[in-house]
């Protein structure tokens, strides 16, 4: 059975750069699997004008200080990426990293990153069609853009979301990792569904690492969403800091050993 794997998404808002790196440094030597920001430019919670941090600039900085985790984004915006120029991007932080770096991929969501910034949010379709086109054009670069990545074929990619009719498609078809979200009663149908994208497509579905997004309700009841399919159990922390869920996180994974 697969090795159950944590890790931490560190909200880049309403802290200083400063305690913001150290959060980074100080989850990666508590021992978590992975370690993730997000891709927007104003803060998902409180203050909607507060103090943030970019997500490619963070993850390229603060990354290369971490020396165990694997680094990546939940999740990089398809629709403000060109996806050509991340090719090239996602490579260079690969290599930095010592190969730890996974390229999280979304069809973006969050309407205001759009509107003050000069991108175009159009329909959800339009986001999605961004999002696979953008895949296939990182995926042809790689193939023959030198030098390689370090593992000599591609980065790993994870694709964020739970649409059953596209997203669950792509995913089958293209990605490394899936994130998706509880309670763990809707994770395991997406889960199921994404099996079953999977055989219509003839992709194995052991190939995908399930990968999930957990609260502080979830801490007590984690083993429900192993249950449902799980293998990566994500946790989002903001400021200011407190590593005490981390640590249940870590010494949780560590009782299960592999299953």
């Amino acid at each position: 059975m697969p090795q159950i794997k944590v890790g931490v998404q560190l909200k880049p808002q309403h802290t200083g750069y400063a305690d913001y790196a150290q959060a980074w440094v100080r989850a990666d030597e508590l021992g978590v699997d992975s370690l993730w920001n997000w891709d927007h430019f104003f803060p998902l919670s409180g203050d909607s004008d507060g103090p943030h941090f970019e997500g490619w600039t963070t993850a390229a900085a603060i990354g290369p200080q971490t020396k165990r985790a694997t680094v990546g984004s939940l999740v990089l915006c398809m629709s403000y990426r060109n996806p050509a120029h991340l090719s090239q991007m996602a490579k260079t932080l690969d290599h930095a990293l010592g190969g730890r770096f996974i390229l999280g991929l979304g069809a973006g969501w969050f309407e205001r990153d759009y509107q003050e910034y000069g991108y175009e949010f159009g329909t959800a379709g339009d986001r999605l069609r961004n999002l696979e086109r953008g895949i296939e054009i990182i995926k042809g670069r790689w193939a023959k853009d030198p030098p390689l990545p370090t593992n000599g074929k591609s980065v790993p990619i994870l694709i964020g979301g739970g649409g059953e009719k596209v997203t669950l498609r792509i995913v089958a078809q293209h990605a490394d990792l899936w994130n998706g979200f509880g309670p763990p009663e809707r994770f395991a149908a997406k889960n199921r569904i994404l099996d079953e994208w999977c055989a219509k497509v003839g992709r194995d579905p052991a190939a995908i690492e399930r990968t999930v997004m957990v609260g502080d309700d979830d801490l007590d009841t984690l083993d429900r969403y192993l249950d449902a399919g799980a293998t990566h159990v994500l946790y989002g922390l903001g400021a200011p800091f407190d590593f005490a869920p981390i640590e249940r996180l870590v010494a949780w994974r560590d009782s299960k050993g592999s299953r």
